[in-house]
């Protein structure tokens, strides 16, 4: 069964009706219509975090206070109300954090096997670098039972919804709302990343300065540029996690003796 994403623009038609229900559903109620057009944003906001790109993301997000301005409907509004909407946004993504990745969920069953692929020990702390909604923090808990778990995000109500979500799920994991960038990385033996390919640079560059020998960054769907992978995994929807290990390998190289192949891969079990 193809993936959501591959449907699009189903993903923001689906978003945008979920939107307007809920703004119809508190109109026909005595909620005034400042609340019914907040969480109708909100639920648009929300929806349009699993766009699979920036711009698909914000179509999504945007879509809903867009129409209704077009269709008249909250007319009766003053016009600094409209701010909200973009207050909503705001919220979300912070302006610190355009620069990197938009909200990118990891797929559920995405990291399975990279704990085969990339040993650690008992206790040893990976990070989720921008951990967003804390999906990744729940992938990594399977691929690693006995790891420290911590995941950073810079967005207040991200990092808050991924706290509640480790609570509730459990998944044993500490979000700590903080800069990826200005985070220490050097107690890591694993930083995980789902990041756009134009943040990437940055990342390996932080990562030479901070990660151990022998620490391992792992890079969902984007390869880094100019080193070489220790290993690839290869993921059941088609999408690979490329890792690389301290010190890292100048692409084209051999790999360090005693590493897996630069091309090895596994496919996820399907459970």
């Amino acid at each position: 069964m193809p993936a959501l994403h591959r449907l699009w623009p189903l993903p923001a038609l689906l978003g945008w009706a979920a939107a307007w229900a809920a703004f119809a559903l508190l109109q026909s109620t005595a909620a005034p219509l400042w609340l019914a057009i907040g969480c109708g944003t909100a639920i648009g906001v929300a929806l349009g975090a699993w766009g699979r790109t920036r711009m698909r993301s914000l179509l999504v997000a945007v879509g809903f206070p867009v129409s209704l301005l077009a269709s008249g409907a909250a007319a009766s509004l003053p016009g600094w109300a409209w701010l909200l909407p973009l207050g909503l946004l705001l919220l979300v993504y912070p302006l610190h954090t355009w620069r990197d990745a938009p909200l990118f969920p990891t797929p559920a069953r995405a990291l399975d096997g990279l704990g085969t692929l990339a040993p650690l020990p008992t206790g040893a702390t990976v990070l989720d670098a921008g951990c967003g909604l804390g999906a990744g923090l729940e992938a990594l808990r399977r691929a690693y039972p006995s790891a420290r778990l911590e995941g950073v995000e810079w967005s207040w109500p991200l990092a808050l919804a991924a706290s509640l979500r480790c609570r509730l799920a459990p998944i044993r994991a500490t979000v700590r709302r903080r800069d990826m960038w200005a985070d220490d990385w050097r107690a890591c033996s694993m930083v995980y990343l789902f990041q756009r390919p134009e943040s990437l640079p940055r990342a390996v560059t932080k990562a030479r300065s901070e990660l151990t020998d022998g620490a391992w960054l792992a890079s969902l769907e984007f390869e880094a540029p100019d080193i070489a992978p220790q290993a690839v995994l290869r993921c059941a929807d088609g999408r690979a996690v490329w890792l690389y290990r301290m010190p890292f390998v100048a692409a084209g190289e051999s790999p360090r003796r005693g590493s897996r192949s630069s091309r090895n891969s596994t496919r996820s079990k399907r459970r």
